[in-house]
């Protein structure tokens, strides 16, 4: 996995409105939140959907963007947007390439791997969170790393 310091790399991928987003675009707005979780609709991975639904404006205080990326295509993003009321950015990485450039690994070798990343608006890693059983976390830990809070190098 990627680590602090690392330089996050570029991407291009389709959202939920099947338009292309790049790295560089969401970080034009200034810190990203780019967090990677499993499959739309599961209970995991809507509870932390709706955790950062919950916290966004807390983000957008803080000059972030927030981007969830998954598996899914394009059309399942913007169902599980639309449905939970999601206001940031769902990313297809149906092949896995992101996850893989971004060294996100399976849990059990099985499962897509949660992980959230805090990246300044320079393109660097700023925090990194591994947790496939505390969703809701990987919101907190970003927000207390954007209002300037001193954490632990990487939970994982």
């Amino acid at each position: 996995m990627l680590a602090i310091g690392d330089r996050a790399p570029e991407f291009s991928l389709l959202d939920q409105n099947g338009q292309a987003v790049t790295r560089d675009a969401l970080l034009a707005r200034g810190p990203l939140v780019l967090y990677f979780y499993p499959k739309d609709e599961t209970p995991g991975c809507t509870r932390e959907a709706c955790a950062f639904r919950d916290a966004f404006a807390d983000f957008t205080d803080a000059g972030a963007s927030v981007a969830g990326v998954s598996a899914d295509a394009p059309a399942a993003h913007k169902s599980f947007a639309e449905r939970h009321r999601l206001p940031f950015t769902l990313l297809s990485d149906t092949k896995g390439e992101l996850a893989k450039k971004y060294g996100v690994k399976k849990t059990l070798g099985v499962f897509p791997g949660r992980v959230t990343f805090v990246i300044d608006s320079a393109g660097v890693i700023r925090y990194a969170f591994s947790s496939q059983i505390a969703p809701e976390q990987h919101v907190a830990q970003a927000l207390r790393i954007l209002k300037g809070e001193v954490l632990p190098a990487a939970a994982g």
